[in-house]
């Protein structure tokens, strides 16, 4: 690229990130975006007194940062008062549209800029492939730019470790109801950038059940008042009837590929391990509006049955696997019934993870060795060659004794690793093996 080229680049950028109170064709979620971090809501965990990242930016003593959180939670906003706050020049560049080209002339157009300290803004920096965020590295270890990433993502899965370890991570969270209720209320109310040209008003509680309906994503509550007061006469009310008239619309966030998708999976299986089937109901609706595939559902359901209630009452394992079927064989809508069917089961059924935990407590001994062999007495006699070698030779069937316990050996250096609970079920077994045990020591001691 030329030097004019670069030059023209540069001077279409600007770190004026509010646009002006004359602009009407700009949405409402970026003409009310903050001009400076005290108009930022929401983020005392990194804004509040005494946090580092205010002092950070006060200073201008900032390297690269990572932003993750939420849509809708501020992260751009964020970036943007902190260009404009140290004086920096901020070149925006979204990962989904960009090219490995495109990202090159954007560094070396910061590199060529010596004046100002620029910063490269990258949003959904997690669609960078693993090339792509290696050429950002030699920039940013360097100075030449001070990287700012954003992402909806947990950077530790999705960025590499040597841009992950030059970079501090700031976690935004989703934006308190709250919060979002008294930025609605300040749009409602501005004439210059935000809705208050159009004299519609309504009351506070309305504007919280808007705030509700967001999920913590002030841009969505944004949208959505901006949306509700246009449909609406100048200077008329905004009722509940509207309100309700566009919840009917509303779509829940809820991201089936990505990280929402594994935290509501994982509240829905740490609920029904907790015994709290309202929980688990909330969540499973929660994924099922979002578009999640129900056959994922039963699956999740089928582990849990083993893993968390096992032993205590083996029936949650069939009805788990009989919802998973039925998610096979009768589809959605219906397999709501089955899937909350099998959810209020195991979130109601006594607990036991004795199972798999003898189970990996034996794994682990294999793995640290010695392994036993498999003793002769009970190896398979079936062939003459293992006749031969003694396979067989001494073992004694247990059907031939009482309640199935002949006294014998099954390793040759026995190892406890299974021991049984007391929930549901499983104190019947501990009962059973305590019996077992007793028996067998009593054979070996009249053996000798």
């Amino acid at each position: 690229m030329e030097e004019l080229e670069f030059k023209e680049m540069f001077d279409g950028e600007s770190n004026e990130h509010s646009p002006s109170s004359g602009d009407r064709k700009l949405p409402l979620a970026v003409r009310m975006r903050p001009t400076c971090l005290s108009e930022l809501v929401g983020h005392e965990q990194i804004l509040g007194e005494g946090a580092l990242l205010p002092r950070l930016v006060a200073n201008n003593q900032f390297g690269s940062i990572l932003l993750s959180g939420p849509p809708g939670c501020g992260k751009t906003s964020l970036a943007e008062v902190i260009a404009a706050e140290t004086g920096c020049r901020m070149i925006r560049v979204n990962a989904v549209l960009s090219n490995t080209a495109e990202l090159r002339d954007v560094l070396r157009m910061a590199r060529y800029d010596t004046k100002n300290r620029s910063i490269v803004f990258i949003d959904e920096i997690h669609r960078f492939n693993k090339s792509q965020q290696d050429l950002l590295l030699p920039d940013v270890e360097s100075g030449h730019v001070r990287l700012i990433g954003a992402t909806t993502h947990n950077p530790g899965f999705y960025l590499i470790p040597p841009l992950l370890s030059r970079s501090q991570l700031f976690r935004l969270e989703a934006v308190p109801v709250d919060a979002v209720a008294g930025v609605l209320e300040k749009a409602l109310a501005d004439d210059e950038r935000g809705l208050g040209g159009t004299k519609v008003y309504t009351d506070k509680k309305l504007l919280h059940d808007i705030a509700e309906m967001s999920d913590g994503d002030l841009r969505r509550a944004l949208n959505a008042l901006e949306t509700l007061v246009l449909s609406l006469p100048v200077g008329s009310e905004m009722k509940a009837e509207d309100v309700e008239a566009f919840a009917r619309e509303r779509h829940i966030r809820y991201d089936r590929n990505e990280d929402e998708h594994y935290d509501t999976a994982s509240a829905l299986i740490k609920s029904i391990r907790g015994g709290d089937p309202d929980a688990a109901l909330y969540w499973l609706a929660k994924m099922v509006v979002g578009g999640e595939d129900p056959r994922f559902l039963a699956r999740r359901l089928v582990i849990l049955a083993s893993e968390d209630v096992g032993l205590a009452d083996s029936r949650g394992l069939l009805i788990a696997n009989a919802a998973a079927q039925a998610c096979d064989f009768v589809g959605m809508p219906e397999c709501q019934y089955h899937l909350a069917h099998a959810t209020v089961f195991l979130a109601c059924s006594p607990k036991s993870n004795s199972a798999g935990q003898a189970y990996f407590k034996a794994r682990a001994n294999i793995r640290k060795g010695p392994v036993q062999t498999v003793p002769l007495w009970l190896r398979d006699a079936h062939s003459k060659a293992g006749k031969d070698a003694g396979h067989g030779k001494g073992y004694e069937y247990s059907h031939e004794f009482p309640e199935a316990v002949s006294g014998q050996e099954y390793m040759i250096k026995p190892i406890s690793f299974f021991e049984p609970g007391t929930n549901g079920a499983e104190e019947q077994i501990r009962e059973r093996l305590s019996r077992w045990k007793a028996i067998k020591e009593q054979i070996l001691k009249g053996e000798k």
